[in-house]
């Protein structure tokens, strides 16, 4: 791959992470209006095709950004925090339907997954009860790889022995993990049925019957969740509709061209999010906090700097080291801010691992995802501390080659004097604080826009190969204190990674 290649991903994933940051720094504390966000839009409209690239995953990407932007716009100015998580939901819906009208085959092969999903009740009772009563502890439950009580692993164990072609699998496997189709997380409609007291054999039925809907028909089950919800902001069911005749047609170039519908449901639905929920109500209200958004903002800057360099020492081999280069070095950089606060990962992991039990015992009609980022966050954690640490314990602060550049944290006014922000004599735990503000909403050290970006060039690359969601081990946090992931655990469903299924994966 060429240099020029590697410079075009790192320009337009720099790009786009500055234009959201640059909306918050001016914005933070104020309303949110919808138009705020189209540094962002301009910013995406700003990636080219790139040699080797597909056209096509480039277009599906850029014109569904747009596509949300105007048909929000036209809907409403605001977005309410309540309804912003929701946003990037209502584009997988509309593009399955779209292949189930073009693609007889896929929808035959989804029509057989819909009925298997009945014929493993007993799965989705088993799987729904142990996540009602967080026996697997912290997870993530729309996840972006196979991870334990996850809806992509439930899904995986049906497939595996269905009599459907294989991309078909691929397919449904990626439209429910990278791909959103509705907001729906497994094991909500069993915890409804339980807590409104209904019998289990009553609240697994409940879950079959949901399930099943999801796929059977998912705007209207898009459209219902949120009825249920109370969503106030826009009416779901108008943009949906609007969506799907907008991205009609660049979904059949797709599909011409030779994309796999295992793409076509996925890239357009995680580049939109930046549009009314990172740039939203809920960030502006977080990011009041001078500490919080000094970690942002500087973490963002560690990221620009260390690609940058990475470019200028030719380190990038592949198209992945990028990826790896840039959520990395997010990573790393956030855990050095966490060790100002001498705060350690495990001490952070066994505190929101112990706190995730108590929560479950004092809220059983909890949210299936309330925990979701949390998890993400302590990944995220494990994963810099692994960079962070001296070698041969971990990387010595590099990754690739690269040596993190973490200067902009130590030259940030804000985060070199805590001091400022709290009793001037004990400012012992300001940064740390901030961060725990941030583990419920971590999309910005991840950060998600980044991987948007790169992920879509990636897939322009490589057009037919489906990459979501993740077929490795993400070496989940939570499995410092429960080995769910190994083979002796002893209950029904487990594999060689006790529980995980990545090293099944469809």
């Amino acid at each position: 791959m060429s240099k020029e290649l590697y410079k075009k991903m790192v320009d337009e994933t720099v790009a786009a992470a500055n234009s959201v940051l640059g909306v918050i720094r001016e914005k933070r504390g104020t309303q949110f209006k919808l138009t705020d966000c189209q540094p962002y839009v301009d910013a995406v409209n700003g990636m080219k095709v790139g040699p080797g690239q597909s056209k096509e995953v480039i277009d599906l990407h850029v014109q569904s950004v747009n596509a949300h932007y105007e048909i929000l716009k036209s809907l409403t100015d605001y977005i309410r925090p309540e309804d912003d998580p929701f946003v990037e939901h209502y584009q997988t819906p509309p593009i399955l339907e779209i292949l189930y009208e073009l693609d007889p085959e896929f929808k035959k092969s989804m029509w057989k997954f819909i009925d298997a999903i009945a014929a493993n009740k007993a799965l989705i009772g088993r799987e729904a009860a142990r996540r009602y009563g967080g026996m697997y502890g912290l997870t993530c439950v729309v996840d972006f790889g196979m991870s334990v009580g996850s809806v992509p692993n439930v899904v995986n164990r049906i497939l595996q022995n269905l009599d459907i072609p294989k991309e078909h699998k691929k397919t449904i496997l990626a439209s429910k993990s990278w791909g959103m189709n509705t907001s729906y997380g497994i094991g909500a409609a069993f915890r409804a049925a339980v807590e409104s007291g209904k019998s289990l054999a009553e609240a697994e039925q409940a879950e079959v019957e949901q399930l099943q809907f999801i796929y059977r028909e998912p705007v209207e089950a898009q459209a219902k969740l949120m009825e249920a919800h109370g969503h106030t902001s826009f009416d779901v069911r108008k943009y949906m509709q609007q969506y799907k005749e907008r991205m009609r047609p660049y979904v059949e170039a797709a599909l011409k061209a030779g994309v796999h519908p295992g793409n076509i449901v996925v890239v357009p639905a995680y580049c939109v999010g930046d549009v009314g929920h990172h740039i939203a109500q809920s960030a502006y209200n977080m990011f009041k906090d001078d500490v919080a958004f000094a970690i942002y903002e500087s973490v963002t800057k560690v990221m620009e700097n260390t690609l940058y360099r990475g470019l200028d020492k030719d380190a990038y081999k592949s198209e992945w080291d990028v990826l790896a280069v840039a959520t990395g070095s997010t990573a790393c950089a956030t855990v050095y801010i966490l060790w100002k606060d001498s705060f350690t990962v495990p001490m952070v992991v066994d505190l929101l691992v112990k706190r995730f039990y108590n929560y479950a015992a004092m809220n059983p009609k909890r949210g299936e995802a309330d925990e979701l980022h949390n998890a993400d966050f302590l990944d995220m954690l494990v994963r810099g501390e692994s960079i962070l640490d001296i070698e041969p314990k971990g990387s010595g602060g590099k990754i690739r080659g690269i040596e993190i550049d973490l200067s902009p944290i130590d030259q940030n006014d804000v985060i070199s004097n805590p001091q400022r922000y709290t009793y001037p004599g004990c400012a012992i735990t300001q940064r740390f604080a901030a961060l725990m503000k941030l583990a419920d909403f971590p999309c910005y050290l991840t950060p998600e826009v980044v991987t948007a970006t790169i992920m879509t060039n990636i897939i322009a690359l490589n057009p037919s190969k489906v990459p979501a969601p993740v077929r490795g081990c993400k070496n989940c946090a939570t499995t410092m204190l429960i080995k769910r992931n190994v083979p002796y655990v002893t209950g029904e469903g487990k594999g060689a990674k006790g529980y995980c299924q990545w090293d099944v994966a469809v």
